[in-house]
């Protein structure tokens, strides 16, 4: 396997000059990945195999933070799928700005049928959608060897349940990060949330 020269603090400046979403629908719980925390996860998976010369895909993509991410470490190709076409647009606009090569898909994830190698995700955590998690993580079943997906940490062994017998945990990880003010109904500016990181072997 060739290495990417670029490293894993590298990647974090570079993510963390993307453009943001300015505009975000509460109801897709739209909060942005860090910086630190996406270039972690990526470079995780790089260094797992699972990203260079590999087909990966970011659903539930925002401003597409892991898709370029996996772009610049050396995907073979890389899809960025979002419902939100302001997303979707941002994402673009991220992915010209480097010069990337990614193609992006606005449809809802029920939608996504493509086999890939990799998916990266931060999907919604079902705080206002009760569940809305599940979708994202039946379509990795389905179409990746291998997924890395951020779950909210206070979800206990919810993955487990869903992955049932068609794969396993390999890696994982807890992180905290900073939820800023993004809606009306949030009382605080910032609160930290704790995260689950966890790596999916498919069977």
């Amino acid at each position: 396997m060739g290495m990417s020269k670029l490293k894993q603090v590298s990647l974090e400046i570079k993510l963390s000059k993307l453009l943001k979403s300015s505009k975000r629908d509460a109801s897709l719980e739209q909060y942005e990945t860090p910086a630190d925390v996406a270039a972690m996860v990526l470079y995780r998976a790089f260094m797992d195999g699972c990203i260079e010369g590999k087909v990966v895909a970011d659903i539930g993509c925002g401003n597409g933070i892991f898709a370029v991410g996996a772009a610049l470490l050396g995907a073979k190709r890389v899809y960025a799928l979002d419902k939100d076409p302001a997303a979707i647009q941002v994402a673009k606009e991220n992915s010209t700005a480097l010069g990337l090569d990614i193609e992006f898909i606005n449809s809802d994830v029920s939608e996504f049928n493509i086999d890939v190698d990799t998916i990266i995700m931060n999907p919604p955590f079902g705080s206002q959608r009760r569940n809305a998690d599940i979708p994202f993580i039946e379509k990795a079943l389905e179409f990746s060897k291998d997924f890395y997906i951020l779950l909210n940490y206070k979800a206990g062994d919810f993955l487990e349940r869903i992955i049932g017998g068609k794969g396993e945990i390999s890696w994982e990880e807890k992180v905290d990060i900073p939820l800023l003010h993004s809606y009306d109904f949030h009382r605080k500016e910032m609160k930290m949330i704790g995260v689950r990181v966890a790596k999916v072997k498919v069977w």
